[in-house]
């Protein structure tokens, strides 16, 4: 074979290669085989397993990764998303015996967030929702303690004055038993309840955060 003749073949099959491209790209949905093309983000819905699932399998990895993202965003946390039956009042999440969980809830404005090591869930058998998320805070110190119910404050909108006079209140009688529990803030677009079981007398301290639809 001559070389004009071989690329005479050549040029010929480059042109078949060309009409075969051309007419599939005018055809919607056509791939050509052999060629590989990267997602973009533009256009794209927003992928839901950055959120946590409440199924055995979903609360077996929040116990493995010791984080739980869940979504309310719209404002409530329906048992669909999360995988349970409407049926189903939800699991109990507790890690004391192996640490705390880095625990997150998307809220309509912003997050609620912190670390702990028991989660619940609240709801009855006829709902398709939870009506309340609850999560423990813990604290060594009462500088320590003060510190959460004041960011409490700060990100949540849990009223200021409330919170300043139950501090001085401890702060006063160190040694004090109380069961206190902060107007609600709704700052997030969630209701956001600090419910305050501070004994000075023992070395942690507890704040039982309740997250719920705002009304």
């Amino acid at each position: 074979m001559t070389s004009a003749t071989a690329s005479s073949r050549l040029g010929r099959q480059a042109a078949v290669v060309l009409l075969a491209l051309s007419a599939c790209l005018a055809m919607p949905g056509c791939q050509i085989s052999g060629t590989t093309t990267e997602p973009t983000s533009q256009g794209s819905t927003m992928s839901t397993s950055e959120f946590s699932t409440l199924d055995a399998a979903g609360v077996a990895a929040i116990r493995e990764a010791k984080n739980a993202r869940l979504d309310m965003s719209s404002g409530r946390l329906e048992k669909a998303a999360v995988r349970v039956t409407e049926d189903s009042y939800g699991p109990e999440i507790n890690t004391r015996d192996s640490g705390k969980i880095k625990f997150t809830i998307v809220a309509p404005t912003g997050e609620i967030s912190g670390e702990t090591d028991r989660i619940r869930f609240n709801t009855t058998d006829k709902r398709p929702d939870f009506s309340e998320v609850t999560y423990f805070l813990t604290a060594g110190s009462a500088d320590e303690y003060f510190g959460l119910i004041r960011d409490g404050v700060e990100r949540y909108g849990i009223d200021a004055d409330s919170a300043e006079r139950w501090i001085a209140g401890a702060q006063r009688d160190p040694e004090r038993k109380s069961d206190f529990s902060i107007t609600s803030g709704t700052a997030t677009g969630l209701e956001v309840n600090y419910d305050l079981r501070f004994d000075g007398t023992k070395d942690t301290q507890v704040i039982i955060v309740h997250v719920s639809p705002a009304a």
